[in-house]
């Protein structure tokens, strides 16, 4: 059985880009199309600090000589 998030609903997704519904659980969720992938629920905290440590690694792997 699948719960509805209303993952499709416009008002969930901040600038057509980001998507933000604190109901939703998931942390990971299918892009609106879902050709591309997955993207993250920016309500929850956890993907504020997974974004951080993508953008640390890839300063950390610039500047590492």
């Amino acid at each position: 059985m699948e719960k509805d998030f209303q993952q499709e609903n416009s008002e969930n997704w901040k600038w057509g880009f980001f998507y933000y519904n604190v109901k939703d659980p998931r942390i990971f969720v299918p892009k609106r199309l879902k050709l591309f992938g997955w993207t993250l629920n920016f309500a929850k905290p956890v993907s504020y600090l997974i974004v951080g440590l993508i953008l640390a690694f890839i300063v950390y792997a610039r500047y590492q000589k």
